[in-house]
């Protein structure tokens, strides 16, 4: 996605609050406090529950080269306290206080968030604009955390031979786009990450004009703008925090393929991605297509196309297709496949390729694309029970760029598709030019090898999306 021009902090700072949009969906209300804090609030009074939901529009593809996986180290030592609070102590005091607190770190954005009991609302605002503003990082802290994000990489990625086969194919995919390094970064550059690393990030991008808040629950607009006002108000924007534009992509004109051996891999997995279109303010059309399209091509394990032409035909045990657009630039198109006992890679490859080639042909069957946009429905309606996933959905589309309408309108927009908007967006993300194929094999292990802890976890199907990857606290 272009980079959205905004005003600068500085302009922010001399706004009043804006009133709440036209046309806002009922318990829905938005506003900006005077220091650039923009805030949704989701009213929900089912259950004396809230959650407090704190998103930075930064994250690991803001990074400067050399320097992979500050966002999120410091992410994690954003729990090392301030004047007023120890180390641990935010997350010590949600859970005396019967809650739960975790955050993640994602290409675009790093976001903390708490949920308790309604009437601590005040308590967790108070702790949260605390550290937004004064962060305490000790000089013995910095270290120790190092080796926890360095353990944790070890756990998550070294060990699962799957994980390994995420990162090459992104940085195959990626030539020039940040996107290509991993969230959690490369061991060696983490290896070499300081304390002055973490605070010159924190305090180039921790302001209140470069986050937005979400609270969602037993609260009143009123009451939590009130609140909001009383704790992060006070808290100075900063005149130069919000994200620079990023390197992009060039022009890409060669398919790539790719292979990965290792024995904890228990079957070979077929991933192929492309670049494609993310969701961008006023103009999702596309990228609902594209959405749609990967419904219609492998959402339905019985009746969607390629389950049909390949996993009830036996030629496949398990086949997907992912997009998630909610990235600020371009992200990818993903197709994946597990081959069935007896069948050749190249057999399964080829008729992946044969049912999409008659995909492109043939167009989407009107009575599954009338399935899809059922869902899609029906969807809207079980995502009104949920109020952590309804702060989810504003807070990660604020923080990509887009606006509180265009959130409102997305279950339109994907109702709004049509059979030729669905055919032009198979178009353009199976015939582009630019697609990695990559091939997670299975490999011979030493008679006295034993399978590894990572073997399970390899059995599983590789995320295809390789722009929205998060890594949690």
């Amino acid at each position: 996605m272009t980079i959205l021009k905004r005003l600068s902090p500085l302009a922010l700072a001399l706004l009043a609050a804006t009133p709440a949009l036209a046309e806002m969906p009922k318990g829905i209300s938005h506003f900006k406090l005077d220091n650039g804090l923009e805030a949704v609030v989701i009213e929900d009074h089912r259950a004396p529950v809230v959650v407090q939901m704190l998103w930075y529009k930064i994250g690991s593809a803001d990074e400067q080269p050399g320097k992979s996986g500050i966002a999120h180290y410091l992410e994690h030592l954003m729990f090392k306290g301030t004047d007023k609070l120890g180390p641990g102590e935010l997350s010590k005091t949600v859970t005396a206080n019967g809650g739960m607190d975790n955050a993640f770190t994602s290409y675009d954005y790093t976001a903390y968030f708490q949920r308790i009991a309604a009437d601590r609302l005040p308590l967790v605002m108070e702790m949260e604009s605390d550290r937004m503003a004064n962060l305490k990082i000790g000089e013995d802290d910095w270290k120790a955390e190092r080796q926890v994000v360095l353990e944790e990489r070890s756990q998550r990625t070294d060990s699962d031979p799957g994980a390994q086969f995420g990162e090459e194919r992104s940085a195959v995919q990626f030539y020039n786009h940040p996107y290509r390094r991993p969230v959690i970064g490369w061991r060696q550059e983490m290896e070499g990450l300081t304390r002055d690393d973490a605070v010159a990030w924190y305090d180039a991008h921790y302001a209140p004009n470069d986050a937005v808040l979400i609270i969602a629950g037993d609260v009143t607009a009123e009451k939590a703008k009130e609140l909001a006002e009383k704790y992060y108000g006070p808290i100075a924007p900063k005149a130069d925090s919000t994200r620079k534009p990023r390197p992009q992509e060039p022009e890409q004109r060669a398919d790539r393929r790719m292979e990965r051996s290792d024995p904890r891999v228990p079957q070979p997995v077929l991933i192929r991605t492309v670049l494609a279109p993310e969701r961008n303010a006023s103009d999702q059309k596309q990228a609902a297509a594209l959405s749609v399209l990967a419904e219609l091509l492998a959402g339905s394990a019985q009746t969607s196309v390629l389950a049909r032409d390949l996993v009830l035909t036996g030629k496949a045990l398990y086949v997907d297709a992912s997009y998630d657009g909610l990235t600020v630039d371009p992200t990818t198109f993903g197709i994946s496949l597990v081959p069935a006992p007896g069948t050749s890679n190249a057999d399964a490859e080829a008729a992946l390729d044969a049912a999409l080639a008659k995909f492109l042909q043939d167009g989407p069957d009107a009575a599954q694309l009338e399935r899809v946009k059922t869902q899609i429905r029906a969807s809207r309606i079980y995502a009104q029970d949920s109020a952590h996933g309804r702060a989810y959905d504003y807070g990660q589309g604020l923080s990509v760029g887009l606006t509180v309408e265009d959130v409102n309108d997305w279950p339109d927009v994907l109702g709004a598709v049509t059979a030729e908007d669905i055919r032009e967006a198979a178009k353009l993300v199976l015939e582009s030019r630019g697609s990695v194929t990559a091939w997670l094999l299975p490999e011979a292990a030493p008679a006295n090898a034993a399978p590894g802890p990572a073997a399970e976890a390899a059995a599983q199907p590789v995320p295809t999306d390789a722009a929205n990857t998060e890594v949690v606290q």
